[in-house]
């Protein structure tokens, strides 16, 4: 394909919206990129991302915009030459010398238009108009009557990435323009339409199942050509025929396993089209892994699970749920992609659950995801709404289904395909009912369309007609003891200490708010001084009281803050504590409960949210929480039946044998009961054994915690008696000595008191600067050592100190 990125201009279509500084001018345009961005380097208009800009930018969406280049074209004799457009955004028109050649209206799939009658030799004036994305939808809407959804925006009446309109986490930028690549394609005789390789081992063997579509320009034979790992196949397609399946079997290929389970090896899979003289006509090639994937849902004693087991080893789902990176997703560079997906290995996560507000992901994201062995979980684009079923939707839908399922197959990453995000759920819960008044919602896509769509073209993988979804409709769409479930009550209503409360199969979102890093903060607003209700500050928390729910779980587990900096550093220890005690509980009852997928890994923007990762990805508290609480093996100390147990929690593939020490101490670090027991958990599995009366009955909670030792790699387990807020903490007392390292500094801190979660928060001196490790918590004489890269040297007195040092009782 010959791209078309260059001389791209942009304007504005006059409008009553537009203002009087853009109405008229022509900018230059990058392609692919979309408005905002062009406005942006254009110098046009502010940032999104600081203070309040976003509000000054609603025009943006209301507005229509146009995109035009010149390039020169020279006949070359081929029977077709196409225009082809990897994405736009959304409602298009696209003109090439002044006639139409094609109409678009969704940004989810790609669109390919034969532009041979319009092209020229020579110069060509290539015209790309997008309407506002507004109009088009509030359209529909009035058409077909309101539908409610979750945010007092119409993202359910365009198939467009829906949280370009707001989200609770998310900033309102209804942006257009030509997001993905666009070119010319000349060829002749026939081309690759599309190759869907359905991939399955049978015993020690591998099986490609190949099935292409070309598409003809001449009516004669072409030939498909296969080969993968040594086997090779060659197929035949008769002229007036237009598909072909080729079967390769490869003898004992390396499988692909999962983070954790073992190497995610990969063969290169090469497809040749050759025409009747044996000229090659069009290639396709892809890394694909051998591997299988079942779901398992049979009910059992506890109602019915949901498991995902590869290569026939039931996989424990350590999820973070992905949103798109950026709202503009042309910014969004491979190498960010890898940093993100990196960051969620290194917290030990195997699965990234694809949410259905956002978009089909890249080709780059999938083979980064195949590499690192990390599961996805891809969502259809459906999301807190009751979306309509009539036309034109139904048809843009099945479209996009097809295109995005076909696109994906061949990638080994790929286990499981759900319908949609929470509308099942909402239809039975959020008051639908009477609004809709019989009207559509969306049932029939994911409970007919969908699946019919995956049973097609790809049986190879399972399908889940919503998030959550209890297998039936004869059951609560959220019922925890079936299926998956979402658990928010926590969040808005009820402390995180309800989540020992509940005994799920599979928990696919829960999450707990904190804000970003002090130095994502500086860099996107400008209140001086900072507080939780600033205005930028206020403007960066999306959700509903969020503010007032963070007061509610600081008030309940840790000492009332003094000023901004205790706010911003217990918000955030209050965040990871919630997480890591959820995890924890979940990952204890295996095989009950077997998967917990965090909301959420990653932000979009500087914002006060659920993310582990902040919009700037700066590592909040929450990822290191995350690492520990992920980790293969766990060391955990719950409550069961009235007293204490410690539970084991064995996610590698040997056996687990350790003697495990747990001593009940004072905070001065005197023991006051001991005991010693032996751990045997088989690989893959999980141990819970009951502590002593002794030692689960301090004889005063305010004043002593338990601590369990089983050595590297699991570490120690803490069990605190009281709240933080209600511990008797001595003030913190410790020595610091900091030295010089290649790209940093060392950081040893010796603690002369306990020192309850030391962290250490190098980018308050400088925003480049990173840090190893959080959430340490030392008995008097223990010791840490944090490593701090940074690019220059930091000042040690500033680093040892408040507020980059920080414990809890640093009071």
């Amino acid at each position: 394909m010959t791209p078309l990125h260059e001389g791209w201009t942009l304007r504005a279509v006059p409008g009553p919206r537009v203002p009087v500084e853009i109405a008229g001018r022509t900018v230059p345009a990058t392609v692919p990129g979309c408005v905002h961005t062009d406005l942006l380097a254009a110098g046009l208009i502010p940032d999104p991302f600081l203070d309040d800009n976003e509000r000054a930018l609603a025009w943006i969406g209301h507005t229509d915009w146009s995109y035009q280049t010149t390039f020169e074209h020279e006949p070359g004799g081929a029977d077709r030459v196409d225009l082809v457009c990897a994405g736009l955004d959304t409602v298009a028109t696209v003109r090439l010398n002044g006639v139409e050649v094609g109409r678009t209206e969704n940004m989810h799939r790609g669109y390919r238009f034969d532009v041979r009658a319009a092209l020229r030799p020579g110069a060509n004036t290539l015209t790309v108009r997008f309407d506002s994305a507004y109009r088009y939808a509030e359209a529909h809407r009035d058409r077909l009557g309101d539908r409610p959804n979750a945010y007092p925006e119409p993202f359910h009446f365009i198939r467009k990435m829906a949280c370009n309109f707001g989200w609770d986490w998310g900033p309102t930028l209804v942006t257009a323009g030509i997001w993905q690549e666009i070119g010319l394609h000349a060829w002749s005789i026939a081309r690759l339409a599309t190759v869907r390789p359905l991939v399955t081992v049978d015993g020690a063997d591998g099986r490609v199942e190949l099935h292409v579509e070309v598409e003809r320009a001449a009516a004669v034979p072409v030939t498909v050509h296969a080969a993968v790992a040594g086997a090779a196949g060659t197929a035949t397609i008769a002229p007036g025929e237009r598909t072909a399946v080729l079967t390769l079997t490869v003898r004992e290929p390396a499988r692909w396993w999962p983070r954790g389970y073992g190497e995610p090896h990969r063969h290169p899979l090469e497809v040749t089209l050759r025409g009747p003289d044996g000229r090659t006509l069009d290639t396709w090639s892809r890394r694909i892994g051998f591997r299988s994937v079942r779901l398992d849902t049979a009910p059992d004693a506890h109602g019915s699970p949901f498991t995902l087991s590869v290569n026939d080893v039931p996989v424990f789902v350590r999820g973070v749920n992905w949103i798109p990176d950026d709202p503009f997703p042309s910014r969004i560079t491979r190498q960010r992609l890898a940093e993100r997906l990196r960051q969620a290995a290194d917290a030990n996560v195997n699965l990234v659950r694809i949410w259905g507000g956002g978009r089909y992901e890249s080709a780059d994201f999938y083979d980064l995801a195949d590499s690192l062995g990390l599961l996805v979980q891809q969502d259809f684009l459906f999301a807190c709404a009751a979306y309509p079923e009539e036309e034109p939707f139904r048809t843009e839908v099945e479209a996009e289904a097809r295109e995005q399922v076909t696109r994906l197959a061949g990638h080994p990453s790929l286990v499981l395909w759900t319908g949609n995000n929470e509308n099942l759920w909402g239809w039975h819960d959020w008051d639908w009912r009477e609004p809709l008044a019989g009207r559509t919602w969306g049932r029939g896509y994911y409970l007919d369309l969908l699946p019919r769509i995956v049973a097609e073209l790809d049986p190879t993988r399972p399908y889940w007609p919503g998030s959550p979804w209890s297998g039936s409709e004869e059951l609560h769409p959220n019922d925890p003891a079936h299926g998956t479930t979402h658990i928010w009550d926590v969040w808005n209503t009820d402390d995180y200490l309800r989540y020992r409360e509940c005994t799920p199969r599979f928990v696919a979102e829960f999450g707990y708010q904190g804000p970003p890093a002090y130095a994502t903060l500086r860099r996107a607003l400008s209140d001086d001084p900072l507080a939780p209700d600033s205005p930028g500050m206020a403007h960066h928390q999306k959700a509903v009281d969020g503010d007032r729910k963070l007061r509610r779980g600081l008030a309940a587990h840790l000492p009332e803050p003094r000023d901004f900096a205790d706010w911003h550093w217990l918000t955030q220890l209050n965040q990871a504590r919630a997480i890591a005690l959820g995890v924890e509980h979940f990952r204890s009852l295996r095989p009950v409960c077997m998967g917990t997928i965090v909301w959420q890994l990653n932000d979009c923007w500087p914002v006060t949210s659920w993310s582990a990762v902040d919009g700037d990805g700066r590592r909040k508290p929450l990822w290191y929480a995350l690492r520990r609480a992920y980790a293969d093996r766990l060391l955990t100390v719950q409550p069961r039946d009235g007293g204490l147990a410690l539970v084991a929690v064995n996610d590698g593939g040997s056996p687990w044998r350790a003697a495990v020490s747990v001593t009940r101490l004072t905070l001065a670090g005197e023991p006051r009961a001991k005991t010693t027991l032996e751990l045997a958990v088989p690989a893959y599995d999980s141990v819970t054994l009951a502590l002593p009366a002794e030692l689960a009955r301090p004889d005063d909670a305010r004043a002593e915690l338990l601590v369990a030792e089983a050595g590297e790699p699991a570490g120690r387990a803490l069990w605190f008696f009281a709240e933080d807020r209600d511990v008797r903490w001595p003030a913190a007392r410790w020595e610091a000595l900091v030295e010089p390292v290649t790209g940093g500094q060392r950081v040893r801190v010796t603690a002369a008191t306990v020192l309850r979660d030391l962290s250490l928060f190098p980018d308050r001196l400088d925003p480049a600067a990173t840090v190893d490790e959080a959430l340490v918590t030392l008995l008097p004489g223990e010791s840490v050592t944090f490593t701090v890269r940074s690019p220059a040297p930091l000042d040690p007195v500033a680093l040892t100190t408040r507020p980059v040092l920080r414990c809890v009782n640093d009071r």
